[in-house]
């Protein structure tokens, strides 16, 4: 028998074998009756929470591979900030599952309201789903955080991340760099690296230490491709 929640257990990818799971974690603790008692919704969200942290983290690992740490810790924070997933859930129209809530007190506590609902979510999804949710939920997660994976300016990018990010866009090799050249003595060598992306010839650049000279030929073969 179809239900009103079928449309976003649809989005979702995962049908609940329990559905108080799923109520829990639509009906918001300020709008919970005294007997549910809130703290199944906010343990649903500490969960959901976590496993959004991790799919993310996962995510950003393999798509931004010559980021350091501090970067992607900029990306992630962007990616699970209440703001973010308030857009994910509007995108989801997940407040027109909510329970026991009105549009007037949603209005008040939007962007609140559903990003924690949306964790809730996620952490209900979690709780349900046993062995087989992780890929459930990663590709749901992938899916709908795709359009906010590149758009966030909270991580500045060099060259080189730039440039392996164009080429992952368009489904070409991860660009190689080469020692086409080093002079100097040892205490102040140069160097020049050549960099080849897949379809697009080489670019060179020089500096100090092979890392400069990545980065030098990665903004040459920026500068090449991208008009």
């Amino acid at each position: 028998m179809e239900t009103a929640d079928d449309p976003l257990q649809a989005r979702l990818g995962h049908r609940f074998r329990d559905p108080a799971l799923l109520r829990a974690a639509l009906t918001h603790p300020s709008r919970a009756p005294p007997e549910s008692g809130a703290s199944a919704y906010e343990r649903l969200e500490f969960l959901g929470d976590r496993v959004l942290s991790l799919v993310i983290a996962e995510w950003l690992f393999e798509v931004f591979g010559a980021e350091d740490e501090g970067r992607l810790a900029k990306r992630h924070a962007a990616l699970v900030n209440r703001d973010t997933l308030a857009a994910v859930a509007e995108e989801l129209d997940l407040a027109r599952a909510l329970r026991r809530i009105g549009p007037a007190d949603l209005d008040r506590g939007r962007v609140n309201i559903l990003s924690d609902a949306l964790e809730a979510l996620i952490g209900a999804a979690w709780r349900d789903g046993g062995d087989a949710i992780y890929p459930v939920l990663r590709d749901f997660i992938r899916e709908n955080w795709q359009p906010y994976l590149h758009a966030h300016a909270a991580a500045p990018q060099d060259a080189k991340s730039a440039l392996q990010e164009w080429a992952q866009g368009r489904g070409l090799p991860l660009p190689v760099y080469r020692v086409a050249a080093q002079s100097g003595p040892a205490h102040a060598p140069r160097y020049v690296m050549r960099v080849e992306v897949e379809g697009h010839g080489p670019a060179e650049g020089e500096g100090a230490s092979k890392r400069e000279a990545e980065k030098k030929a990665a903004q040459a073969m920026m500068e090449k491709i991208v008009k």
